[in-house]
């Protein structure tokens, strides 16, 4: 699930951007650390995965702003929701709202919101949420590691409606 890129005739893997390849030339199959989210995909850390296809997973957020805060990411890593391909991107928002869709059903908030917002883990993901004010959409107010009980149960009340 790494990111392959051709720049000047040299092959790169890893999370690859256009910023990162203006900041330095890449060397020939360069290759960097997989983020946390790769990590997770490939089972190499802990996740509570509410859906996954060839393109993408959503897991819960391990600090949920709001119960049910699930986070929709691309199998390729991508520092910059811009830098992916648009069907890529258009895959991204279709599962998105399928969970919003499900969240909606499982939780009973006033309204499914979304944020792209990238400063946290450099790897492109969709924070995909249940809000019920503008409160609701801010990362100073995101609880402590959650319990991994308590996140597989709020997984599994979405899946139990996608």
């Amino acid at each position: 699930a790494r990111c392959i890129i051709v720049h000047k005739g040299r092959l790169a893997f890893g999370i690859t951007t256009y910023k990162n390849i203006r900041k330095r030339e890449l060397k020939p199959q360069e290759a960097t650390v997989s983020s946390v989210f790769t990590k997770i995909m490939q089972g190499e850390l802990p996740g509570h995965f509410v859906c996954e296809d060839d393109l993408s997973a959503a897991f819960m957020s391990i600090n949920p702003i709001t119960e049910g805060h699930t986070l929709v990411v691309p199998r390729q890593e991508t520092d910059h929701w811009i830098d992916l391909p648009p069907e890529i991107n258009a895959h991204l928002m279709d599962v998105a709202q399928r969970i919003g869709i499900a969240q909606q059903q499982a939780f009973a908030p006033e309204r499914i919101g979304i944020i792209v917002a990238g400063f946290e883990v450099p790897h492109m993901h969709i924070h995909v949420l249940p809000v019920n004010s503008m409160d609701d959409f801010s990362f100073a107010n995101a609880a402590p590691p959650s319990d991994p009980e308590a996140l597989a149960a709020t997984a599994q009340r979405i899946r139990d409606r996608l």
